[in-house]
């Protein structure tokens, strides 16, 4: 038979389910407009000084790229204050959390380390290269279980995953209990801090390990540009690695993974400080709003410091998502993160925010 030719472990493989997108949701409900506040996006669109880059990138699409992408590499080392060295981008962090499998865990013999509810691709790839996925219980009230993770890693623990801010419920951890937990991890075992939100936070130098990675040794950052600089589409991020790590992903890496348009579009976007600025005053506002508003609407909300925030309606969450979606907005039902009670919303607009916040109170009313 065909699948005995199929490795055991991707027989009953889950993969990645997306939510619909604007286009679907329309025709399924007969909608005309649509706000999607479920993927975390930015609401600002991409940056003008984006548009016009891809714009000019646009007649040298026949050319590959430079490997690696040296400029880009050069440009968010000194954004970030780290060595261009230790910087290695990808096809979206999720190519660096896939090459980190791949070169540190051995199949059949290493396990890597994460927590329950969290992002689906830290697990999903380790099946995919036959690594053994662990998870521990998160702590109360859905913290981060910093102490259990420590607890739990062993001799054959490869990596051990951190989001920070989670996803998804916001919450945070400070830089100074994560190198804590890289302290305490035996040797051989690298902790990873997915930073995909870390733009959101305040203040930001009291969360971020970006600037620890080279110094402690075996701490890898993950930062992406679909969030606070609106790449989403364009599928680009980035690792800051221990030097000695970095090396040896750069040398398992395909090539020209990141493709020329992603390249030039994250280099306008990294010069434009008015559309970052703008950025994270629309999140700021707009997560303040909804911290505010959704208690008032009887609704258990979850201190965030991401551009989402997670909360527990009155009512049955999968109901309320339904309800929304057939008035044209677009939440997350986080039943797929195992949270089925739940829902996260992403700030939109001033707009969006206010007529996701308005249509909410219509549905929680009947």
């Amino acid at each position: 038979m065909p699948n005995k030719r199929v490795r055991p472990e991707i027989l009953d493989f889950t993969p990645y389910v997306p939510g619909l997108s604007v286009e679907e949701i329309k025709a399924k409900y007969g909608l005309e407009t649509v706000i999607k506040l479920a993927s975390n996006e930015n609401p600002l669109g991409p940056s003008p000084l984006v548009v016009e880059a891809i714009a000019r990138a646009a007649g040298e699409v026949h050319r590959y790229p430079q490997n690696h992408s040296p400029r880009l590499c050069q440009a968010i080392g000194e954004a970030m204050g780290v060595p261009a060295e230790t910087v290695v981008a990808g096809n979206g962090s999720d190519e660096i959390i896939d090459l980190l499998m791949r070169v540190v865990a051995r199949p059949g013999q290493d396990n890597v380390l994460c927590y329950e509810h969290c992002f689906s691709m830290y697990g999903l790839t380790a099946r995919l290269c036959g690594v053994r996925y662990c998870e521990v219980p998160r702590g109360d009230d859905y913290r981060l279980p910093l102490e259990s993770l420590a607890e739990a890693v062993d001799a054959q623990t490869a990596l051990v995953f951190v989001t920070s801010p989670d996803n998804p419920t916001g919450l945070a951890a400070k830089a100074e209990e994560l190198m804590v937990l890289s302290g305490v991890l035996p040797a051989g075992a690298i902790l990873v801090v997915d930073e995909a939100y870390m733009d959101f936070t305040w203040p930001p130098e009291e969360y971020s390990m970006i600037s620890l990675a080279q110094e402690l040794g075996n701490v890898v950052v993950l930062r992406t540009f679909s969030k606070a600089y609106g790449l989403a589409g364009l599928r680009l991020g980035y690792g800051v690695l221990p030097l000695w790590l970095a090396e040896h992903v750069r040398r398992a890496r395909p090539p020209f993974t990141v493709n020329l348009v992603a390249e030039e579009a994250a280099l306008a976007a990294l010069g434009d400080d008015n559309y970052y600025s703008s950025t994270l005053e629309v999140i700021f506002t707009g997560r303040e709003r909804l911290l505010k508003r959704l208690p008032e609407l009887g609704c258990q909300v979850w201190p965030s410091q991401a551009n989402f925030v997670m909360f527990k309606p009155p009512r049955p969450a999968g109901k309320v998502c339904e309800e929304l979606l057939r008035r044209g907005i677009i939440v997350r039902h986080l039943k797929s993160f195992g949270l089925a009670e739940n829902i996260r919303v992403n700030v939109g607009t001033k707009a969006e925010t206010e007529a996701f916040l308005t249509t909410l109170e219509a549905v929680l009313n009947g």
